[in-house]
């Protein structure tokens, strides 16, 4: 199950069906079952809290993601700044909807099991991302 939270923050406009039906089919490419997943979407004054609290890390971020999953059964809180989402897609040329895009399932893909801090990590990550949206394209326009 998907589900999607605010905090402090409107609902992004997303077509909900079409997204789930993008991660589960993303968990599936990665050997993965699909568990609970819950988004919570908030302002980066509230992402700074989390990853003070919760990671002793003092800086904004664009997602934080807690993985709870079990086995091949992939499940966590994805936490995600939407003011930080809306300045990277402004900083990297990007449309808001591509980058929420990419954050939303840049959580999926350490849930199931790919890092981004080690060295080539991050392009390895960014491979995953841009195959992912890819998907996300053939579903929309089959």
């Amino acid at each position: 199950m998907i589900g999607f939270q605010t905090y402090d923050v409107e609902m992004p406009e997303l077509d909900v069906a079409l997204v789930r039906e993008w991660i589960g089919d993303v968990c599936v490419k990665h050997d993965c079952k699909l568990g609970n997943i819950n988004y919570q979407f908030c302002s980066d004054a509230h992402i700074l809290e989390v990853n003070r609290r919760f990671l002793n890390h003092d800086y904004y971020t664009d997602v934080i993601t807690f993985d709870y999953s079990r086995g091949n059964r992939v499940s966590g809180d994805i936490v995600i700044s939407l003011e930080t989402v809306a300045s990277n897609a402004e900083e990297v040329g990007e449309s808001y909807e591509r980058e929420l895009h990419r954050v939303l399932i840049h959580g999926v893909l350490h849930l199931c099991g790919i890092d981004d801090k080690g060295p080539g990590e991050r392009e390895i990550m960014e491979q995953h991302e841009n195959i992912a949206l890819q998907q996300l394209e053939e579903l929309r326009n089959p």
